[in-house]
């Protein structure tokens, strides 16, 4: 079988990885896509016509027009958990199978989140910046995170390694998920406004649906605390900029760290990421060698599923996969 890798060659080293690639090599003839910038649905559909699988990065989309043009096709298999931009009711129409990445990066995310908390509260990167742009950093009081309280606004998997952690730091743990059952004693499961309220940080690790766009608008913003900390490590969509911006600008929260938001490839706005406030860094949270791997590896585990024709781990339509071999 033939496969097309879409990522880029600026990306591959670092999103893919060669003995991810030499896996996939190892199991089908494999089509690079050797342009710098990614595949939109006309350039998928050329790359694409004389392929058995894709194996796409998080940013070659799947749009519905490319699944009846390419007969061949027998799978898109996606790089990423995120498959908000492939379009499944089409392909499942086509009987396209469609798979996803599991969170190898349960861990790197959780770090970044104990980072964001740990310059938030003691100015690293301002004074950082300031040290580089020959000034003296004003000294500022800090805050430690041992007695601080930490919500965390759902309870996956990022979640719940996010609690642990904390929780030997000394934190006290608020969690707001209302489909998520708390065992642990240490902590409190509780509604989202008293989260809000009572959080000197507010991590939100929440899933990216149509139930929690925007939940972070000017109401949830105004219950939280003058001194208190936004952090945002799962999607921009669940962030209304506009409420964020403005509670960040009239000092209504104490500043806001970000690893995502609404700009390409979910990367912070930068606008927002401008605001002397906010701590951003581009989408770079399961940007690690174990989580690329582990997701990479994944990829080429489904695709040896595929060309023996059976149903891998990470397929989300199944059912109606009909182009087996």
């Amino acid at each position: 079988m033939k496969v097309l890798l879409t990522y880029t060659p600026q990306s591959r080293a670092q999103y893919y990885g060669e003995r991810s690639l030499k896996g996939l090599q190892a199991i089908a003839e494999v089509k690079l896509h050797q342009a710098n910038d990614a595949l939109d649905a006309a350039g998928l559909i050329d790359a694409a016509r004389d392929v058995d699988i894709i194996v796409a990065d998080r940013l070659t989309a799947g749009p519905g027009e490319i699944f009846p043009a390419l007969p061949n096709l027998r799978a898109l298999v996606r790089c990423a958990v995120d498959i908000r931009n492939i379009d499944v009711e089409a392909a499942s129409a086509a009987g396209v199978l469609v798979t996803r990445a599991g969170p190898g990066f349960v861990q790197s995310v959780a770090e970044l989140a104990l980072g964001f908390m740990v310059d938030l509260s003691r100015g690293v990167s301002r004074a950082t910046a300031e040290y580089h742009a020959a000034r003296k950093p004003e000294v500022i009081m800090g805050r430690q995170l041992s007695g601080s309280r930490l919500g965390i606004i759902g309870y996956g998997s990022i979640g719940r390694y996010l609690a642990g952690i904390a929780k030997v730091l000394g934190m006290e743990i608020l969690v707001a998920d209302p489909y998520a059952t708390v065992s642990n004693a240490g902590i409190q499961h509780v509604a989202l406004n008293d989260l809000l309220a009572r959080a000197d940080y507010v991590v939100c690790l929440a899933v990216a649906n149509e139930e929690t766009e925007n939940l972070i608008g000017q109401a949830a913003l105004a219950r939280m605390q003058p001194d208190a900390f936004f952090i945002n490590l799962s999607r921009g969509n669940l962030v209304d900029e506009q409420a964020l911006s403005a509670a960040l600008r009239e000092n209504r929260i104490a500043g806001a760290a970000m690893d995502v938001g609404r700009a390409l490839d979910q990367m912070p706005s930068p606008e927002l990421a401008s605001l002397p406030n906010v701590i951003a860094t581009p989408h770079i949270g399961g940007l690690t060698p174990p989580a690329i791997e582990y997701q990479s590896l994944e990829t080429v585990r489904q695709v040896e599923k595929i060309v023996a024709g059976e149903v891998p781990l990470g397929a989300v339509n199944a059912d109606n996969w009909t182009r087996r071999p």
